[in-house]
């Protein structure tokens, strides 16, 4: 068991944002160990192909090392989150990490397993061998995550709005009943069900909170001394991330505006890019984006931009009209 303790200062420090750093960190262990991930089987078989690439399992051998399953993980490779922060100012963080707090990291894993040997080395050359590791996640969240970021993103962006509302509702301690669980929120700390036994004060620095597509049975915890205290949960409706919800057969809609664009409004329940559009319903790009353009001018399909991607997503109209071929 461990316990937060908040001043009136870390209550008002309370925030949520997404995290790309963490979910392709805590990534490895659903590669590792995919019998305790099988939500996530249709990422772990396309990550499965991308790590038997020798160019790219050379590089992000120093990750694979730091993330073993059943191991604690050092507090600066997943650094708190901030609100619309990208990957790469996340990877930033990580390589300006001081030496002292990379060793400091380091040895505050070691009560749930050794060291692995890029760790031991990590250990002796922090400053040396850093670059490597910064290196290491950059491939594997450009390689494997990348492809699929604006899909999860749309996931935890969604919970991080139904958490917010929570917390403009009812206060911290609706928050924290309702995050987990595992949580249990006593008037001045949050106590936390898990096997850390950290007792721990914020001292008026707030407490991040993220939710992880990658994070499965319990709330992790950035609560090191010198650490921005950081709280990683399991994010809602898992569950939905990797569904293809295809038309029914004979579906009426798409008598109405052709098979293509029918398909297209039945995975658009979930906000998602026209490559991901793409692979689901085994389209060309070219002819995605003239469905969704014709879908858009018809006030059926949304259209938002993440950072570098567009999101799609039906309107109320194209739910409706979704409602109705499925006979709701």
């Amino acid at each position: 068991m461990s316990e937060l303790r908040f001043s009136l200062a870390d209550v008002a420090g309370v925030r949520l944002a997404v995290s790309p750093a963490n979910e392709t960190v805590m990534s490895m262990w659903a590669l590792a160990s995919p019998v305790r991930y099988p939500v996530h089987l249709p990422w772990i078989d396309r990550a499965r192909v991308t790590l038997r690439r020798p160019e790219v399992a050379d590089r992000i051998r120093p990750l694979v090392e730091l993330t073993r399953p059943r191991g604690w993980l050092p507090d600066f490779l997943t650094p708190a989150a901030r609100p619309n922060v990208e990957m790469a100012e996340q990877l930033d963080q990580i390589a300006s990490t001081p030496p002292a707090m990379v060793v400091q990291d380091l040895l505050a894993t070691t009560p749930s397993r050794p060291l692995s040997p890029f760790g031991r080395a990590l250990l002796t050359d922090p400053r040396g061998l850093l670059p490597q590791l910064v290196d290491a996640v950059r491939v594997w969240y450009d390689e494997a995550i990348a492809p699929d970021w604006p899909r999860m993103r749309a996931l935890l962006d969604a919970d991080v709005a139904y958490r917010a509302a929570q917390l403009a509702e009812g206060g911290a301690a609706r928050l924290f009943e309702q995050l987990h669980p595992s949580l249990r929120w006593l008037g001045d700390r949050v106590v936390s069900d898990d096997p850390f036994e950290r007792d721990f004060d914020l001292r008026g620095r707030g407490l991040a909170l993220n939710p992880g597509v990658f994070t499965d049975r319990r709330v992790l915890w950035n609560l090191l001394e010198d650490s921005l205290p950081a709280g990683a949960y399991p994010v809602r409706a898992v569950g939905t991330l990797w569904e293809a919800t295809a038309p029914p057969p004979g579906d009426p809609l798409a008598r109405v505006v052709g098979p293509g664009r029918a398909m297209l409004l039945h995975l658009l329940d979930t906000a998602t890019t026209t490559t991901d559009l793409a692979r689901l319903a085994g389209m060309s790009a070219g002819n995605v984006s003239q469905h969704l353009s014709a879908l858009h001018h018809a006030g059926l399909v949304s259209r938002v931009r993440q950072g570098r991607h567009v999101l799609y997503r039906n309107t109320d109209a194209g739910s409706v009209l979704l409602r109705a071929s499925r006979g709701g």
